[in-house]
């Protein structure tokens, strides 16, 4: 029942407001309000310990939509849309990757202080976060990254940001690989394997930008490769 509420209170693709609009209208105040106080505040980290405060209170709205699936189909959800960039600022990466893919499935647009679609601003953010990880010698889940690789695989997004997501991709892999323990095939057969596919994703990065950052690591890979060392981890 709620799933249908929630898919009909959002606004009909006629304009006309639907017959639980008034529902929908209501979440719509409710985060303006919500909105307002996350701009009162300057901090980063204050911001992100808000939203993670605010967003259970919209979790039976997300869950409904979720579960309208198609029969929301072409119904914009500003709502919606923007409770999954929240769960992406906060990390909870398994609830945004399903909020994701519902949002570009349904082709949904971003609020309007964002310049980029909903794909580019999920590949984005994500490869950003995963980057930004690896940088503090930190990990990040590989299936993630795939995870959004998959959603954004047809979508039109600027090249800057699917070479970042290549980047976060190949590193992620490489990451994963110096960490691997013995397995059937045994390790050096498993590292030669994840190095050549690091390798793959690293120089699809330089082709789509020659600045992403990664020559280094493909020449170090490539030395790995020549000698026959299999081994990826990252001084």
């Amino acid at each position: 029942m709620l799933g249908l509420q929630a898919a009909k209170a959002a606004p009909a693709p006629s304009g006309r407001p639907s017959p639980a609009a008034t529902e929908y209208e209501l979440m719509l105040a409710r985060l303006g309000v919500d909105l307002r106080r996350l701009k009162e505040i300057q901090s980063v980290e204050k911001k992100i310990e808000l939203k993670r405060e605010l967003l259970p209170a919209y979790l039976p709205w997300i869950e409904g939509v979720l579960a309208a699936g198609d029969d929301a189909a072409g119904n914009q959800d500003d709502v919606f849309v923007q409770c999954m960039v929240w769960t992406i600022d906060i990390g909870a990466w398994d609830q945004a990757i399903l909020m994701a893919h519902y949002v570009i499935a349904h082709d949904l647009t971003m609020p309007e202080r964002f310049d980029r679609t909903a794909a580019c601003f999920v590949a984005e953010e994500t490869a950003d976060a995963a980057l930004k990880a690896f940088g503090q010698d930190e990990g990040f889940d590989l299936s993630v990254l795939l995870a959004v690789d998959q959603l954004v695989d047809r979508a039109d997004i600027f090249d800057e940001v699917r070479a970042k997501l290549e980047k976060a991709i190949g590193m992620a892999v490489a990451r994963d690989a110096g960490a691997m323990e013995d397995g059937a095939d045994g390790p050096a057969g498993m590292k030669k394997a994840a190095t050549a596919s690091a390798l793959a994703r690293l120089k699809r990065a330089l082709e789509l930008d020659d600045g992403c950052g990664v020559k280094t690591m493909i020449a170090k890979l490539e030395r790995q490769v020549a000698k026959g060392d299999g081994s990826t981890t990252e001084t």
